[in-house]
C-alpha cells in the first residue's frame, strides 16, 4: 500500500506542478468593473449608492507625499479609503448584475469577492490564520521545552544532542511570522499587508524545503548545510524581491509555491517509508492533507454564503496539520536524542 500510495502522490504532484496552470481574474478586467471604478473614484456615486470616502478632499493623502504627511500603517489597515471602498462596492454590483443574467461568480485582482464584517475582508480565513498561528506558536514552545529541559542535554557543552534544534527553531519563527501576516492580510486588504503575506509565505515554505533536505539526508556538518542551503536561498530572495520590486505575479507565485510544497511533501513521505520512521503514518498524514490543501488552491471553488472558499478550506487543514507536525518534530527530536546516547555509551 506504501508504494502505490507514493507513486499516487508522485504523479499527482507532478501534475499539479506542471499541469495546474492558474489563470489570470477576468473579473477585474472587465470594461463595465473597470469604468464602475473609474466613475467612483472620481463621483464616488454608484448606482445604488454612494462611497463616502470619494467625495470629502480629506480622504487619503497622495500617495507621493512624505512619510511624514501620511496615515500611520495601523490607521491605514483599520479604515476604508476610496480605492478600497470603491473597489469593494464595483465587485458587489457587478457580482449582483452576473447574477440577474444567471451567471457565476468570477475572480477580481486575484480573489473572489467576500462579503466583509466590519474591518475584517475574508473573516473565516483570518479567524483560521490566527488560530494557526495560536498552534504553531503552541507547538514550538512544547518543542522547545521538550529539547532544552526535558531531555538530557550533552554534559560537556549543555547543548541538546538533537542535531537539527535550532534548525526547527528558526522553522518556528518562519511559520509564526507567516500566519501572523495571514491573519493581518485576510483580515484587511492592503498592498503591504498583501506583499508582506506572500513574501512570508515564500519564505516559510523556502526554509520548510530546505529543512526536509537536510533531515531526510542527515546533514550535519555546517559546511554541507551552507552548501545546500546557499542556492536554495538564493532563488527564494530572487524571487521576493521579485514580487515586491518587479511585478507581484499570482499565477508564477501560485506555481512556485506549490513546486515547493509538493517537492517537501514528497520528500517527508518517502523518507519516513525508507527509514521506517516510527512517526511514518503521521508523515502520511501531513503529505495527504497537504497535497490535498495544494488541490484546493488550485481548483479553487467561490465562497460559500460569501466566507468560506476553498482557500478557508486549506486554513482548516492547516489547524489540524500544525499540531500533527509539531508532534511527529517532538517524536524525531526524542528518538534521535536516544539514539546518540546509546551510541555514545
Amino acid at each position: 500500500m506504501g508504494r502505490s500510495l507514493l507513486l499516487f502522490l508522485l504523479v499527482l504532484g507532478f501534475e499539479l506542478v506542471f499541469f495546474g496552470a492558474v489563470h489570470g481574474s477576468e473579473g477585474d478586467a472587465h470594461p463595465l468593473y473597470m469604468e464602475c471604478i473609474d466613475k467612483c473614484e472620481k463621483t464616488g456615486a454608484l448606482k445604488e449608492s454612494s462611497v463616502k470616502h470619494c467625495m470629502t478632499s480629506s480622504d487619503d493623502f497622495p500617495s507621493d507625499d512624505p512619510w511624514y504627511k501620511q496615515e500611520p500603517l495601523y490607521l491605514q489597515w483599520k479604515e476604508w479609503n476610496c480605492k478600497s471602498d470603491c473597489r469593494y462596492h464595483c465587485m458587489m454590483q457587478r457580482e449582483k448584475e452576473r447574477e440577474e443574467l444567471g451567471l457565476g461568480p468570477i475572480k477580481y485582482h486575484g480573489k473572489w469577492l467576500f462579503k466583509r464584517i466590519s474591518v475584517f475582508q475574508e473573516p473565516l480565513s483570518a479567524i483560521l490564520s490566527a488560530l494557526t498561528l495560536l498552534v504553531q506558536f503552541n507547538g514550538w514552545l512544547s518543542f522547545f521545552l521538550l529539547v532544552h529541559y526535558k531531555l538530557p542535554l550533552r554534559p560537556e557543552t549543555r547543548k541538546t544532542y538533537y542535531e537539527f534544534t535550532g534548525l526547527w527553531h528558526i522553522y518556528g519563527i518562519f511559520s509564526m511570522n507567516a500566519w501572523f501576516w495571514s491573519s493581518i492580510y485576510h483580515s484587511r486588504y492592503a498592498d503591504w499587508t498583501e506583499k508582506l503575506y506572500y513574501s512570508s509565505a515564500v519564505a516559510l515554505l523556502g526554509f520548510s524545503l530546505i529543512l526536509s533536505i537536510m533531515r531526510a539526508f542527515n546533514v550535519r556538518a555546517e559546511a554541507s548545510r551552507v552548501m545546500v542551503a546557499a542556492p536554495l536561498l538564493a532563488f527564494f530572495t530572487t524571487h521576493i524581491l521579485y514580487l515586491n520590486f518587479y511585478r507581484l505575479d499570482y499565477s508564477l507565485n501560485t506555481k512556485v509555491c506549490v513546486a515547493i510544497g509538493t517537492a517537501q511533501l514528497l520528500i517527508w513521505a518517502i523518507w519516513g517509508s525508507v527509514t521506517r520512521h516510527p512517526s511514518g503514518a503521521k508523515l502520511w498524514v501531513i503529505a495527504i492533507g497537504g497535497i490535498s490543501a495544494v488541490v484546493l488552491e488550485i481548483y479553487d471553488f467561490p465562497p460559500y454564503m460569501g466566507y468560506a472558499d476553498a482557500h478557508a478550506v486549506c486554513f482548516l487543514l492547516a489547524v489540524l496539520l500544525s499540531y500533527l507536525w509539531w508532534s511527529f518534530v517532538k517524536e524525531d527530536a526524542e528518538l534521535r536524542t536516544l539514539t546518540i546516547m546509546k551510541k555514545t555509551k
